[in-house]
């Protein structure tokens, strides 16, 4: 049977989520997948992962897609949901592609520097080869010769430029040297931002064109390049200090990729939203919690100011009636996009969901 997608199906997507990013479609987007189908095929021997890094390096690429072949075809993909995967290499893989050393633990990867650098010494170079890097391109590479397009393969998360910086620097340091050093800082940052979009376009040159578009590990379908933006390192600065080393740099990546979301993560990172909201170019804001905060439905006025200011909004669908709560705190379902997955179980409460928004 293999997995429930086609070109025609594509096709919607494209439409639908154009007039999404557009803000020309009047309901909401609901990209939420059903699990458990039946794949009509046997299970590989090769178990599934969520850290695609927990593979180890001498499984062949082969073996992982056809894993991530097997679990998509377990399955269905109603309304606005599609077929994707994400090669996860750990949160800022950027870090590995320019010297850090990578550690994988469960179910996450951690970056750390070989050597501690002064910031004043500190260079950061484009490699054209790390392990991390090789090996990430030679799935990307399996996972487009396998399909051909009828998967859309999103993008590595190479993470926030600051965030990177404060692998080599840690933390702690990186704080310090805010007040010590910010002219460093500032050199750093915008280094670390002519790689990002030279490893960023370089990876896409690989999937281009046979990718249907572009996402990340964020799947938000779009035509045109898009990423998930954030500055995890934020939770710890005040706005000032967000707004002298963290905006300037978020602002010349959102004029330079089409569609760009920011992952606002956290109560620490709520005294930048208006800030945020204020970058034109900026399409929207995915709000998340955190853990053992309440849920989305529990933040109003987040998702107030969000739609105030004009911009898009994604939530996930736990539970699945997020959707109507949120829509009707705002005054309207349109330009948000619910993502995620239910079971068997929910299918039917997830295809009256999509009807009674038109999404069928």
């Amino acid at each position: 049977m293999g997995i429930q997608f086609s070109p025609d199906l594509w096709e919607r997507v494209r439409d639908v989520y154009g007039r999404w990013w557009s803000g020309q479609l009047e309901r909401p987007v609901i990209n939420v997948t059903v699990r458990g189908v039946d794949p009509g095929r046997a299970e590989p021997a090769l178990p599934s992962r969520s850290v695609t890094a927990e593979y180890a390096f001498d499984v062949p690429a082969e073996d992982v897609v056809d894993r991530w072949d097997y679990d998509l075809s377990r399955r269905r993909f109603p309304a606005d949901a599609f077929p994707h995967v994400w090669p996860n290499f750990g949160p800022g893989a950027m870090a590995e592609f320019l010297g850090a050393r990578a550690e994988v633990g469960n179910d996450t990867v951690w970056f750390v520097p070989n050597r501690h650098v002064p910031i004043e010494q500190m260079e950061l170079a484009y490699r054209e080869h790390s392990p991390w890097l090789d090996r990430i391109l030679y799935i990307y590479r399996a996972a487009v010769k396998r399909w051909n397009g009828l998967v859309q393969v999103s993008m590595t998360d190479l993470g926030g430029n600051l965030d990177i910086l404060s692998t080599f620097l840690q933390p702690g340091q990186l704080a310090t040297d805010l007040y010590d050093h910010p002219e460093h800082v500032k050199r750093l940052t915008w280094q670390a931002h002519v790689l990002w979009f030279r490893y960023f376009d370089r990876i896409n040159r690989l999937l281009q064109p046979v990718n249907p578009g572009y996402t990340c590990w964020c799947p938000i379908f779009s035509s045109q390049p898009y990423y998930m933006l954030q500055c995890d390192f934020s939770s710890m600065i005040s706005p000032a200090m967000f707004d002298e080393f963290v905006k300037p740099e978020l602002a010349a990546t959102c004029r330079r990729l089409p569609n760009t979301f920011y992952h606002l993560d956290g109560p620490g990172q709520l005294p930048h939203l208006d800030s945020l909201l204020e970058i034109p170019e900026l399409k929207g804001i995915q709000w998340v919690p955190g853990a053992g905060q309440p849920d989305w439905r529990y933040w109003p006025d987040v998702f107030r100011r969000i739609r105030a200011a004009g911009k898009l909004i994604q939530v996930y669908s736990w539970p699945l009636e997020t959707l109507d709560v949120l829509a009707e705190q705002i005054g309207s379902p349109k330009g948000i996009c619910l993502i995620g997955e239910v079971g068997l179980e929910q299918e039917d409460q997830l295809l009256r969901l999509i009807e009674r928004y038109g999404a069928q």
